[in-house]
């Protein structure tokens, strides 16, 4: 029988269930992957290496997209991209990002990149893109996640509207400057609501939700299980990112996000020379100064490679306009060849926020969510939460500079101290769930995050969707039967299609005069109309048409023709490829219609007859489509398949519905926005929880589940999440080139079985101790005793299997015992026990009525458990269980008499120290601690 002592130090390195590094793969009948790993390490290699197999040809694409490469095998298209990716710097800010993650976290990224490259030339066999663009996988590097989440999110905030406000303000007045608010060149926006416990079948929470992004194939969430000891999470993840970020369920919490609108990101209007031997210098606050510049080779596919400056000032790299010969600029440079730099908050701090990715798979409370997310980053969000105690969270996470308001308005001077950014960030604004409805919404308006931004989405959805939740009992809105709430009933919500920005033009539409026999009967017919932008709606199709059409000419009004005429800034030479979107005027008066047919801009008078003209055109056509045939998704596509555009879904919905799928209006009713995902958290039971996709699990065309939740998706329905590991298919790679653990049960997984004393210690967590295991336990158990730190256990020769043994010996006595001690559920140290006259140690010393031995061995720590007072923390709790039976008196520990730091620990914990004895395999020193040292009766 070995004796055990007390480590009071724990070093860094993982430990695991099962062999180290391996995993099995799992499938639901929807091809949804469940990963399974023995160790958070071993889990993180697996969702790279999935990544790779379900999703080759997308990692590909945002790697090339990362350094600024894709021309090369997709064509000058793409070259605007390659341009903007070399100048911004994404590349070395990501790398800049991940040589200041914390080790454990650059370990845990290092594991997923592991994967993906262990799994890319499967997965590219697997792809037909790959030989379609004759392109060979290229090797990821430890940086690369961040590059890809830094590249996914660097135009979120929105940046070049500023660019647009720059131009109106020129062309209209600056009181102008804000007249077309909206977001960036879609108005689509994200949903998401919380139902506490009191609105819902359950008396547990709901959080559900749908992120409207611009629609891709394969789709930029990947929906995912990631379960290893620590952590069981479901989710939805970015593919080429590890972890699951926006929108996950631990089994605890839930939480989901939706963009907050803030403004974090500044434009700087530089003045750059170049001097005689060919350096760059800009003007800064305190006159000129040289600057970083260096020169990139961009390969363009069937074309001439080309060069770009990247030029980097005090304020950020240069994104816009080039340095031209030497010698001082002129300051009467045309306005419409500006020089801009663009400062964002991971180029100035190295930081992306990737730290907090683990902690919440980790996270089993709103607490621990809450503390996590005080790291998020990149990008800006509202935060939606809640847990299983009922406990909710509603709060902005994310970083934005202090400065100026003016930088959040308008391209600013570079050389003006008046517009630096100031040490520090904003404070986050935090609110309270409503208690008297039970219910918090978050739709991308100007709600929780308006300290922090300048415009927002329009309050329709947000409005329509608190509208929804408060449908009383009976009254069967639009089919909801009002409270109490179910999971199920939430794709109501999800695709409600309600219109709210057409009042403004039905009211102009009611009182236009003069119109003609069939002018009268369409605003006959529309004023009668629902406002519901459904499928089969022929309704709403004559709206969209009726829409567009006054969007044109209002395009063509005097009053807006400086921004819509030949000196349209979406024709301007001045501004990248990329930035058009923001600046094409017809589109911003679309997205802005509801504002410009209420403000003053135009007479009242020019109001009416513009939409009565528009009435008269569009009776004239006599059109009379379901909504649905007109209003079909354009998905983006790295390389476009030979998918007929008929077969693509219409849906029903528009950009300010609930399903806010968003055309654009006056120049499409296709769309490329709209709900990238749709999820419901249960918090009562995690399996009732729900989600779908735009096509399918899996990126391979051809694929049996490349597209089959694509019916699903257009119809509103959800596929159910499944929990149940023996409803799950293995799949074939789980045993063709991974190691496999066993099946999951409550022998096999420690934090399942029974415990024997639960105790929750303040400020470390909830400490259950369960019965090890023999056979099961084996792997964990012999990673621990058999590192150099637990050299005083005695058993650093031991194999797996004589470990194995030992334990199966202890099972065997009566008198002896064996737990694994679990914080939070996950492994955390090994407890025995043992009554001292039935064990060795009772010859060495003189036994007492009472007396109760105990071993313990600390785990080695992984990730953020190894904190101050950890070893403290478990001694509590050990021996809160020992004095739980009153015949318990007195604790004796044998630690080995070297062992000096386990000794003092027991000196500070309360034990008396006792003398040396003489065992066979070590000379020891009892120490002793008694229920009245505690004070306990």
């Amino acid at each position: 029988m070995t004796t055990a002592d007390v480590d009071s130090e724990r070093p860094n390195g993982g430990s695991g269930h099962g062999p180290a590094g391996g995993f099995e793969v799992f499938r639901d009948d929807w091809g949804i992957p469940h990963l399974r790993a023995g160790s958070a390490l071993a889990l993180a290699r697996a969702q790279g290496h999935n990544a790779a197999l379900d999703r080759a040809w997308q990692l590909e694409t945002e790697r090339h997209r990362v350094l600024g490469t894709t021309a090369a095998h997709l064509g000058a298209e793409a070259l605007d991209w390659d341009r903007f990716a070399r100048r911004a710097r994404l590349a070395d800010t990501a790398r800049r990002c991940y040589d200041r993650l914390a080790p454990e976290t650059a370990a845990w990224v290092g594991a997923y990149v592991d994967g993906v490259n262990a799994g890319l030339a499967e997965g590219a066999a697997r792809a037909p893109e790959f030989a379609a663009a004759g392109l060979a996988p290229g090797r990821w590097e430890p940086w690369t996640p961040l590059g890809v989440w830094l590249s996914t999110h660097i135009l979120f905030a929105g940046f070049p509207t500023k660019l647009w406000r720059e131009e109106v303000a020129r062309r209209l007045g600056d009181d102008r400057a804000t007249l077309f608010a909206t977001d960036g060149p879609g108005t689509s926006g994200s949903n998401g609501w919380l139902l506490t416990g009191a609105r819902t079948t359950t008396g547990a929470p709901v959080v559900a939700g749908d992120p409207h992004r611009f629609i891709e194939d394969p789709g930029v969430y990947q929906q995912l299980r990631l379960a290893c000891p620590e952590f069981d999470v479901v989710g939805l993840a970015v593919p080429g990112v590890p972890g699951i970020a926006h929108f996950g369920h631990t089994g605890g919490v839930a939480w989901a996000i939706t963009n907050a609108m803030a403004d974090y990101q500044d434009l700087y209007r530089e003045q750059l020379r170049r001097t005689e031997n060919g350096d760059v210098e800009a003007l800064g606050p305190d006159g000129w100064y040289a600057v970083h510049a260096h020169t990139e080779t961009v390969e363009v596919a069937g074309g001439e490679p080309e060069s770009v400056e990247v030029v980097e000032t005090d304020r950020g790299p240069v994104i816009i306009g080039d340095v031209h010969g030497h010698g001082d600029p002129s300051p009467d440079a045309a306005p419409d060849a500006p020089v801009i730099s663009l400062r964002y908050p991971p180029r100035v701090t190295g930081d992306l926020g990737f730290d907090v990715l683990p902690a919440l798979l980790r996270a089993r409370t709103v607490a621990d969510l809450d503390t996590a997310l005080d790291g998020w980053a990149e990008p800006v969000n509202v935060v939606l939460a809640a847990d299983t105690t009922g406990a909710t969270l509603h709060r902005v996470a994310g970083h934005v500079p202090v400065r100026s308001h003016g930088n959040r308005l308008r391209v600013v001077p570079a050389h003006d101290p008046a517009y630096a950014w100031r040490e520090g960030a904003e404070p986050l604004p935090r609110t309270e769930v409503d208690r008297a409805t039970g219910t918090a919404v978050m739709a991308n308006e100007r709600g929780l995050a308006a300290p922090l931004g300048i415009e927002f989405a329009p309050p329709h959805r947000a409005h329509r969707i608190r509208e929804l939740l408060g449908t009383p009992p009976g009254a069967g809105a639009r089919g909801l039967t009002g409270p109490p709430w179910s999971s199920a009933d939430m794709a109501a919500v999800h695709t409600d299609t309600h219109l709210a920005s057409s009042r403004q033009l039905l009211s102009l539409l009611a009182w236009a005069p003069g119109l003609g026999p069939d002018a009268e009967r369409l605003r006959d017919r529309l004023l009668r109309w629902d406002r519901h932008m459904d499928a089969d709606s022929t309704d709403a199709t004559l709206y969209s048409r009726l829409r567009a059409d006054v969007v044109h000419r209002l395009a063509a009004h005097p009053a807006l023709r400086p921004v819509t005429g030949d000196a349209d800034p979406w024709r301007s030479p001045a501004y990248p490829l990329l930035f058009r979107p923001w600046l094409a005027a017809v589109p911003r008066i679309g997205y802005a219609l509801e504002s410009l047919l209420t403000v003053g801009l135009l007479p009242y008078e020019d109001r009416l007859a513009i939409v009565a003209a528009s009435a008269e055109a569009v009776a004239a056509t006599q059109a009379d489509s379901p909504w649905g045939e007109v209003h079909r998704v354009a998905p983006w596509q790295a390389l476009p398949d030979a998918t007929p555009e008929e077969v693509w879904p219409g849906l029903a919905g528009d950009h300010d519905c609930v399903l806010s799928t968003s055309g654009v209006p006056g120049i499409t009713d296709l769309f490329a926005r709209g709900p990238a995902a749709r999820y419901v958290w249960d918090l009562a039971r995690r399996e009732d929880s729900l989600w779908v996709v735009p096509f399918g699990a899996s990126g391979v065309p051809g694929s049996a589940h490349h597209r089959d939740q694509t019916e699903l998706w257009a119809s509103g329905r959800l596929a159910p999440v499944t929990t149940d590991w023996n409803l799950l298919h293995r799949t074939e790679e789980s045993t063709t080139t991974m190691t496999t653990t066993p099946e999951p049960t409550a022998s096999t997984v420690p934090a399942l079985r029974p415990a024997v004393h639960e105790q929750k210690v303040e400020g470390f967590g909830v400490v259950r101790l369960v019965p090890v295991d023999p056979a099961a336990d084996s792997g964990l158990l012999h990673g621990w005793v058999t590192e150099e730190r637990a050299r005083f256990w005695g058993m650093a020769d031991h194999t797996r299997e004589q470990v194995q043994e030992v334990y199966e010996f202890v099972d065997s006595l009566p008198t002896h015992h064996a737990y694994l001690a679990l914080r939070d559920g996950v492994p955390a140290a090994l407890f025995q026990t043992y009554e001292p006259d039935a064990d060795p140690v009772g010859e060495c010393y003189d036994v007492q009525p009472g007396d109760f031995g105990i071993h313990l061995l600390i785990a080695p720590a992984e990730g953020e458990g190894a904190v101050k007072g950890y070893t403290d923390a478990l001694l509590t709790a050990f021996i809160g269980y020992v004095f739980s039976d009153p015949a318990h008196l007195r604790v004796v520990v044998e630690p080995d008499a070297r062992n000096e730091k386990a000794l003092a620990r027991m000196v500070r914990v309360g034990f008396e120290l006792g003398p040396e004895i003489q065992k066979p395999e070590k000379t020891a020193r009892l120490a002793f601690l008694t229920r009245a040292a505690l004070g306990l009766v």
